[in-house]
């Protein structure tokens, strides 16, 4: 058994309080001026915000708990809490764009009067506030799926306030009312499509699927690359967390080796591994001549 370890980003939590803080005066400035100027646009845009303030608080959490020791009660740690979160966040963004898909089209039927000026005030706070907040957490974002489902959250918030802008400018200058409910839909739909591809891959994690850019037959070939081993069997690869990919499998040698041969056999085996498909932890039984199930994938 061998674990490979190699440096990550460390995640600012310092930048997450921010942007959490950036957050709660969009929401709150948002909602208030939903409720005077009567537009849904804005009105789903500071549900998005509040959205992204739920995102946040739980991206900060699940970081603080997967950097926690191990333990023998808990001998992953907390290190799935960040793919849990980002499942969450994901799965909760697709709710509030279905819920928005059906208040747009109730506005489409029962049009109101907006007062545009308080969609392209607030709109502009929102654009300047989220886009700060999208700078600080940038480089986090990159390589932990956590932090990369804030981030979506507040990359499609930039771009919903300039769709809430460009409708307020329009309500404002040609009096189109019905753009307000439009561009709700519009900010529904991104949400839904942005978010569909984040739960697929939280899915695929929590269900310890064989990640999709690992393919079987490759880490077979690998495997039989290696002289002195004859076959492999009863393969599992999957990933722990979005930083981690296990593999464990039987391997068969071609001769009785001694325990000491095996181990550097070993060593080169996952090193292979390692480079080649950055499986950082392996497992193996060892085996000669035995009498077992050979199926690649055991039921």
């Amino acid at each position: 058994m061998s674990e490979h370890h190699h440096h990550h980003h460390d995640v600012s939590g310092k930048n997450l309080l921010i942007t959490i803080v950036l957050n709660i005066i969009i929401t709150i400035s948002q909602i208030i001026g939903g409720i005077l100027s009567g537009s849904l646009a804005l009105l789903s845009d500071a549900l998005h915000n509040f959205s992204d303030v739920l995102s946040l608080v739980i991206a900060y959490v699940a970081n603080r708990l997967a950097a926690r020791r191990n333990t023998e009660e808990k001998t992953f740690g907390y290190k799935r809490a960040e793919i849990l979160a980002a499942f969450f966040n994901a799965s909760i963004l697709i709710g509030i764009g279905l819920f928005l898909i059906t208040e747009a089209f109730h506005k489409f039927y029962h049009p109101e009067v907006i007062n545009s000026i308080w969609v392209i005030t607030l709109g502009m706070l929102s654009i300047v506030l989220n886009a700060l907040s999208v700078f600080l957490i940038k480089d986090d974002a990159h390589d932990n799926i956590n932090i990369k489902a804030a981030y979506l959250h507040l990359l499609t918030d930039v771009m919903t306030s300039v769709a809430v802008v460009a409708g307020g400018l329009l309500i404002y200058y040609f009096n189109l009312f019905w753009i307000d409910p439009l561009v709700s839909l519009l900010i529904a739909f991104y949400l839904i499509w942005a978010s569909i591809g984040l739960v697929k891959e939280a899915f695929s994690i929590l269900m310890q699927f064989t990640p999709t850019d690992i393919k079987i037959e490759d880490v077979i070939k690998a495997i039989k690359s290696i002289e002195e081993i004859e076959d492999v069997h009863h393969i599992h690869i999957w990933k722990l967390n979005d930083k981690s990919t296990h593999l464990e499998a039987h391997l068969d040698y071609k001769n009785n080796l001694l325990l000491e041969q095996t181990g550097k056999i070993l060593d080169n085996l996952e090193a292979l591994l390692y480079h080649k498909f950055k499986i950082t932890h392996t497992t193996f039984q060892c085996e000669y001549k035995r009498n077992d199930n050979k199926n690649i994938i055991n039921n």
